[in-house]
C-alpha cells in the first residue's frame, strides 16, 4: 500500500509553531517519514528546525530524514539522509551514515535506481510525476517508470512531484512505496491536516 513521504515546506519562518502544529499532522496521515527539506537556510536555521522537529518525529515513529545535508544528519543522529544526483555520492553518504537510511533522487531513471539499489540505498525517488511539482529542473517521469520498477526491485520507491489527492491513485494502482508530498498538505485551503487526510483517504480508496 502506498503511504504518504512527507517533506516539509522549503522554508519554515516560525519552527517553533511548526513543531507545534506538526504531531496532529504526522497522525492524522499515519506518517512514516518526514524529510526536512529547507533551501537557503542557515546552519543554525537547519539546526534549530532539526532540534525542534526531530523529537516530534521520534515520539511518534515517524523516521526523520534530513535532505542533502549529511553531515547534520550525522551531528544529530538523525534517522538518515537524502541525496540528490548531484549531490555527494552514495558511498560517501553511507560512509558518514554506516547505520541510517540513505534514499536516492534518481528523477527518471531506472539505470541510476539500479546502480543506487545495488549500491545498497533504502529508497530511490522518482520524479517529478506531474506537473507542478518541486522538481522543474528534472526530466518528468512516465508513470510506465515506476510500474516497471514495482514490479521488477525490491528496493522501495517514492515518487515525488505535483502530487495530489486528485491525482495520487495513480502511483498507487502503479505500485509505489511513497507519495512524497509537499504542498498538497501545506498550501491546502483548510489547513495541513484537512490536507492530508484527503491524500490518506484518496490513496487508500484507490485499490
Amino acid at each position: 500500500m502506498t503511504r504518504i513521504y512527507l517533506i516539509t515546506p522549503p522554508r519554515i519562518d516560525d519552527v517553533q509553531g511548526f513543531a507545534a502544529r506538526l504531531p496532529a499532522v504526522l497522525e492524522a496521515g499515519a506518517v512514516p517519514c518526514l524529510q526536512l527539506r529547507l533551501k537557503e537556510a542557515r546552519d543554525d536555521d537547519w539546526r534549530e528546525a532539526i532540534e525542534r522537529i526531530f523529537p516530534v518525529c521520534k515520539a511518534r515513529d515517524t523516521a526523520f530524514i534530513v535532505n542533502d545535508r549529511v553531515d547534520l544528519a550525522k551531528e544529530f543522529g538523525c534517522d538518515g539522509a537524502h541525496i540528490g544526483m548531484s549531490d555527494m555520492s552514495y558511498e560517501e553518504a553511507r560512509r558518514l551514515l554506516p547505520d541510517k537510511i540513505i534514499g536516492v533522487s534518481c528523477h527518471a531513471s531506472k539505470d541510476a535506481a539500479m546502480t543506487a539499489a545495488a549500491a545498497g540505498a533504502d529508497y530511490v525517488a522518482f520524479g517529478s510525476v506531474f506537473p507542478g511539482g518541486t522538481k522543474e529542473e528534472a526530466p518528468p517521469c512516465p508513470l510506465s517508470v515506476l510500474e516497471d520498477w514495482a514490479a521488477m526491485a525490491t528496493t522501495p520507491c517514492a515518487a515525488i512531484g505535483g502530487i495530489t489527492a486528485e491525482n495520487c491513485g495513480a502511483l498507487a494502482r502503479a505500485g509505489v512505496d511513497f507519495a512524497a508530498v509537499i504542498g498538497a498538505v501545506w498550501n491546502h485551503a483548510e489547513g495541513p491536516v484537512t490536507g492530508i487526510t484527503c491524500l490518506k483517504k484518496a490513496l487508500f480508496y484507490s485499490y
